[in-house]
């Protein structure tokens, strides 16, 4: 059977950080396969590429095919921390590479079930279904129709790429949703939606310059805003192009956008966009470019602007635009690669290392100016992430992907580092309602709130923070209104005060690496009868414990310490060894934002906790055990495998059993400080082993002794002096007998380890043949 693959990549704050506590199920409904596979993403949020049976290649390249010439699969996304999300259908090619790009959303419990995922359906592809079917017409009306009356025409002064695309997901007087996505991405999409990806590279390339031109004619003759709309463009294949929000892209599509996703088709001795018609020319007839007549024309040997040519004339050329918003520096020109020197490569240095900082596999590189092997190897794995060739060569395509990325972790950045400069009550809600015509401090925070929720949510607008409540205010705290279901007035009460603000303070914690460490200490005890925006901190924190330790009451984040926030801050002082007073000191402070932050990035130290974790517990701790017993029941198969979803529930217990019945522990299920150290021993041990090594086959001997486990005994050898190794080895030697009893045939396997004296004598001593004897 015919094979494709699919990567998942997983990341939030627009691409800022990935996501790394994640599982990524893939599974065929369709076909009866309940599940296909189920991996966990690494370091960087992305998974190896799964390979996937799907349908011959031959049929996306013959038009006359009625079928769907591709394989779907549902691909379920479970991050810690975030809500889960389901992508249905998503598409397979044979020997293509889909990547399933996810933007998770941070989870807020107020607003959603937990049991709830995020779906999002994929249709049919448009050239497998048209969007009129069954009665479509044979000739497709003009995309380009007259303006509504009053509208007046509006052209932009200069072509500029946008920082971000407003997408209406509907036909413009529609009452749908917009997205806010970078305009790369916004192609990628569009061209993943209306062409295969199988097709002749050259068929590919005329069909996505015409894709952005007609993006690109939207936005510079602001066609949709000159009516009245809040918008740039629609998904409506009847007024412009596909777009399907959350689907699926593919590599070679991705890669060919970045490379050339600021080229357009321009008319010759005209420097705006072109608007580049098409459709399918199958199915539908258009005055353009037809998709299907690109593969024979590219299979001819024509090149891509040839392709253009044919269907628009003869008087186009293709125009490159370097006005790219938000992107300060512009490609060099030529490309930096090893040897070069200079400012820009400074300048790329400066970015790589910013970036590192929440994509650490990225090597750390000195700002001097001189593109050398460090450089080259940092750039390899940047272009690695990011799904781009990996040459170490910095051409325009990686030039801009990381120019795209550095904004946005800078931003990310900045946006925590403004929260310093922040008034000290600004979580206080300040007594009056704004609304549209309202000026001040008040104002501008809001705005920055707002700012902050677009880096997360795709729906929710960015605004200038000018601190003057106008349109463009009110129509972003409708939509983060809509967003978290509350009453859609535009106008900021209490309610959306509150909420706001604890949605903000969820996604500062969220990301600490990307914004501030914790806020400083008030400087003085909070305690009952205090308030102010230290409460406000102080009860988000608790809000969001609570969430995962039932032992501590929630409280409302409004400003006020009352007998509700004393009771919570006295149960969470006795949950984590503190005195129990109820007052809010420095070590109360400091261990509230360590706790909450572990809870929120889905780490925590190696340090025992200091209380047992059992049945009930939940949080970042419980995560980091499952994590880990998962990591060793690679090794150890009788150690079964656990969801990571921080919650210590009857399958983590049975692991946790399995683990000390492994090692020699009382197996009663709960992970107090010997069992704890005991996880993380073993984990470290495996992780530097398979870090300086190829990891050791783990062949199943019989009952629950692998040989990888022999070479673990073997390589902690020179410790057999301590009294716990010795009772390890004086343990390992009778199941080694056992073993040896039952399975004679097994000889052979000690070769081995007949030249290692620790193992001769500690193995070997009595009750079993010497190696040398067999």
């Amino acid at each position: 059977m015919s094979k494709g693959y699919i990567v998942a990549q997983l990341f939030t704050a627009r691409q800022a950080r990935p996501v790394t506590n994640a599982t990524v199920i893939i599974s065929r409904p369709d076909a009866g396969e309940t599940i296909v596979r189920t991996v966990e993403v690494d370091r960087e949020g992305k998974t190896e590429p799964i390979e996937v049976d799907t349908l011959p290649k031959e049929l996306s390249l013959d038009q006359t095919y009625d079928g769907i010439p591709y394989t779907t699969y549902d691909v379920t996304i479970r991050a810690f921390n975030f809500a889960n999300q389901m992508i249905r259908r998503v598409q397979v090619f044979e020997s293509e590479t889909t990547l399933q790009q996810v933007e998770l959303i941070p989870f807020d419990r107020e607003s959603y079930n937990n049991n709830t995922d995020f779906i999002f359906e994929t249709p049919a592809h448009s050239l497998a279904q048209a969007d009129c079917e069954p009665n479509c017409p044979a000739e497709q009306p003009p995309k380009q129709q007259p303006l509504e009356q009053g509208a007046q025409p509006q052209v932009l002064q200069r072509v500029i790429i946008p920082s971000q695309i407003i997408v209406h997901l509907g036909a413009p007087r529609s009452n749908a949703e917009n997205v806010y996505i970078s305009f790369p991405d916004y192609i990628k999409n569009v061209c993943s939606s209306e062409i295969y990806p199988t097709w002749p590279e050259n068929a590919i390339r005329a069909n996505i310059y015409a894709q952005i031109s007609l993006a690109l004619n939207r936005v510079y003759t602001e066609w949709y805003p000159s009516q009245g709309y809040n918008f740039q463009i629609t998904n409506s294949t009847q007024y412009d192009q596909k777009f399907v929000k959350g689907r699926n892209i593919f590599e070679n599509i991705s890669r060919i956008v970045d490379e050339i996703f600021n080229v357009y088709v321009s008319r010759i001795g005209s420097r705006g966009p072109f608007f580049t018609e098409y459709c399918d020319g199958r199915q539908v007839s258009c005055p353009g470019l037809k998709q299907w007549g690109t593969v024979d024309l590219a299979n001819q040997g024509y090149s891509p602007l040839e392709i253009l040519k044919y269907y628009y004339g003869n008087n186009i050329e293709l125009l490159e635009t370097n006005n790219i918003q938000d992107i300060p520096q512009s490609y060099p020109g030529t490309p930096l690669q090893r040897g070069s020197r200079g400012t820009y490569v400074q300048i790329l240095q400066a970015k790589l290392n910013r970036i590192r900082r929440n994509y650490p596999l990225i090597g750390a590189v000195a700002e001097d100016g001189v593109f050398g092997p460090a450089t080259e190897s940092a750039v390899k794995t940047f272009q690695s992430i990011f799904n781009l060739a990996q040459d170490g060569v910095v051409g325009k395509a990686t030039w801009y992907k990381i120019s795209y990325i550095y904004v946005a972790v800078t931003k990310l950045a900045e946006l925590g580092a403004e929260n310093e400069n922040l008034p000290s009550d600004a979580g206080s809600y300040p007594g009056n309602v704004l609304r549209e015509g309202s000026t001040g401090i008040g104002v501008s925070i809001v705005q920055f709130y707002l700012s902050t929720v677009n880096m997360f949510y795709q729906t929710v607008p960015a605004v200038d923070i000018d601190g003057i409540y106008g349109p463009a205010t009110t129509n972003a705290v409708r939509i983060f209104q809509r967003q978290f279901n509350l009453p859609q007035d535009g106008i900021v009460g209490k309610n959306t005060w509150n909420k706001l603000y604890k949605i903000y303070l969820e996604l500062v914690v969220q990301l600490p690496g990307s914004t501030t460490s914790c806020p400083s200490y008030p400087g003085s005890p909070l305690r009952r009868g205090d308030f102010g925006r230290d409460v406000s901190t102080l009860q988000a924190w608790l809000s969001y414990i609570a969430d995962y330790d039932p032992s501590i009451p929630k409280v409302t984040s409004d400003g006020i310490f009352g007998a509700s926030t004393q009771d919570a801050v006295i149960a969470f002082q006795r949950s984590y060894g503190l005195v129990a007073d109820g007052i809010v000191g420095q070590a109360t402070w400091s261990r509230l934002c360590e706790v909450s932050t572990q809870i929120a990035t889905g780490t925590a130290s190696d340090e025992y906790p200091g209380l047992p974790l059992r049945i009930g517990s939940s949080g970042a701790n419980v995560l980091k055990m499952q994590r880990y017993l998962n990591y060793i029941a690679n090794t150890y198969p009788n150690i079964p495998r656990v969801a990571t979803d921080g919650i210590f529930g009857n399958a983590t217990r049975s692991a946790v059993m399995a683990f000390q019945r492994q090692f020699g522990l009382t197996a009663d299920g709960i992970i107090g400080q010997q069992t704890w150290n005991r996880i993380v021993q073993v984990y470290n041990d495996l992780r530097s082993r398979s870090a300086s090594q190829q990891a050791q086959p783990s062949v199943f001997l019989g009952n629950d002794l692998p040989t990888a486990a022999i070479s673990e005994k073997k390589a902690e050898s020179p410790a057999v002096r301590t009294a716990d190794a010795g009772r390890q080895i004086r343990q390992l030697r009778q199941q080694m007998r056992d073993l040896l009893k039952e399975h004679p045939e097994l000889s052979a396997d000690r070769r081995a380890w007949q030249d290692d004296p620790v193992m001769e004598a500690g193995l070997f001593d009595s009750g079993a043949p010497h190696p040398k004897q067999s």
